[in-house]
């Protein structure tokens, strides 16, 4: 079989290009990584929230399997679009529950000089999201960078490899974002 990593593309490779026979065996290689991803999203939410890490992940996975012409460039792309895809399901989720509550709590996210949220603090979803999608209106890949890190948990590192930039880009980049944040955010 070879090279687990390797195994795995080429099931993402075989799925996206119509092979639906293979999804049994695709999801269960992914679906550890899968739920750790969802546990990133997670964490940052409200202790109460009525939506579990796996829930987060089956939502995710039959959105992504329900996507017309999807099509996976590699393990990388493929998980960054499932963390774009938790994102939009929990944004969803967060925007019904406002609906019900007319207003909710709202909490700051507090971001630190290198971009990154307080360890396992929560955020207000939809003003993250609002603010992030202003950011990508504004430079696309700032957004870009600035969702990897913050809703999909990526480290700096692995920001950089998905995107496929040097390090020293995000970084600096990665500073601009969040400077952007901040002052959006109030923080």
């Amino acid at each position: 079989m070879g090279d687990p990593i390797e195994h795995t593309t080429e099931l993402l490779n075989r799925f996206s290009g119509g092979d639906a026979s293979v999804s049994d065996e695709l999801l269960e290689r992914i679906h550890s990584e899968l739920k750790k991803l969802a546990a990133v999203h997670m964490a940052r939410e409200r202790p109460d929230h009525s939506l579990q890490p796996t829930a987060l992940v089956n939502e995710a996975w039959i959105s992504l399997v329900n996507l017309e012409g999807a099509s996976w460039e590699s393990r990388r792309h493929f998980y960054a679009m499932a963390s774009k895809m938790m994102r939009t399901l929990l944004v969803g989720h967060a925007r019904e529950r406002k609906a019900q509550k007319r207003g909710g709590d709202r909490l700051r996210i507090p971001l630190d000089e290198q971009g990154t949220t307080a360890r396992g603090a929560p955020f207000d979803v939809l003003e993250m999201n609002d603010a992030l999608e202003e950011l990508t209106r504004i430079d696309e890949e700032l957004g870009r960078i600035a969702e990897l890190r913050f809703f999909g948990g990526l480290s700096v590192q692995e920001t950089a490899d998905t995107l496929e930039m040097p390090l020293r880009t995000v970084e600096r980049r990665l500073r601009s974002a969040s400077a952007w944040l901040r002052d959006r955010l109030g923080e």
